[in-house]
């Protein structure tokens, strides 16, 4: 009991950490300004339509949740932060479209075997620490036959190699964590999901950011508004050289994969195409 109870201690400490990293910076300016897109992807990817009972695990603001509604499915967007999900109502409100909201913990969640047509995650579930937790748990709340459907950054590209760099720089993971790009890697999602699927259907794809002129602009937009980029920074603000090493590394990382837009000549912008992994499947 001792144990249980000290492991418990633990799980609540992590995901208290994690809920308070995600709550830093401005998340719905990134799913909004960087990747709009990637939600409405990966709703028509699932095939979601009207009268789907639809869950979005670790949700956000809603960046696929709130297409899923529009869509006319039945959803529930669930995430561990709620000050994420407070600005996804906000949100949601100005479209006027209705879904449920309700703050959950990925690996345990709070709904009964088979309770949903479609589980489906943007971006999210993957920065849960335990990746097979996270996947039981989608499997375990989509119906047989239902689909499971799943969008995450790859290991090789930025936003993959963004999380390696910084790495060094960071806290030590929690116990048996592992590095969130993994569900980016087909052979690592469908260990997860085993047997248990069927119809695996996955490809790799880019989605085109155009927004920074400057490797350092994208670096600095991270720094102020993306949870785990704070969170890393304030962990080595103390040690101004490291700070300079990592802002070094995060604009060379940027302009590796930058390319020109507009006037090549005069440098006045820049693309970058961030690589992810779409794969959908069915509940055996």
């Amino acid at each position: 009991m001792g144990q249980a109870t000290g492991a418990d201690d633990i799980d609540r400490a992590v995901k208290a950490k994690h809920r308070a990293m995600w709550a830093l910076g401005d998340y719905s300016a990134v799913a909004d300004q960087l990747i709009p897109a990637l939600g409405r992807t990966l709703v028509d990817a699932c095939g979601i339509g009207a009268g789907t009972r639809v869950l979005d695990v670790a949700a956000g603001t809603g960046n696929a949740a709130i297409p899923a509604a529009l869509a006319g499915a039945d959803v529930v967007a669930s995430d561990l932060t709620p000050e994420l999900l407070d600005v996804g109502r906000l949100v949601a409100g100005k479209l006027g479209v209705e879904l449920e909201w309700r703050e959950a913990n990925a690996e345990a969640l709070p709904y009964d075997d088979g309770a949903f047509d479609t589980v489906m995650s943007c971006v999210g579930v993957m920065f849960a620490p335990h990746h097979q937790a996270g996947a039981n748990e989608m499997l375990r709340v989509c119906r047989t036959g239902g689909t499971v459907g799943l969008l995450n950054w790859t290991p090789e590209g930025l936003i993959g190699r963004m999380f390696a760099t910084m790495k060094p720089y960071a806290p030590p993971p929690p116990p048996g964590a592992q590095p969130p790009p993994l569900w980016g890697d087909e052979d690592h999602v469908r260990a997860l999901l085993g047997e248990r699927v069927v119809a695996v259907e996955a490809r790799r794809d880019t989605v085109r950011v155009d927004r920074f002129t400057t490797p350092e602009e994208f670096r600095d937009y991270f720094k102020q508004n993306y949870g785990p980029t704070i969170a890393v920074y304030r962990n080595i603000a103390d040690d101004p050289g490291r700070v300079a090493d990592l802002d070094r590394e995060l604009a060379a990382l940027a302009r590796e994969y930058a390319s020109p837009t507009g006037d090549a000549d005069d440098g006045s912008g820049m693309a970058m195409d961030w690589e992810y992994l779409l794969l959908t499947a069915r509940r055996r």
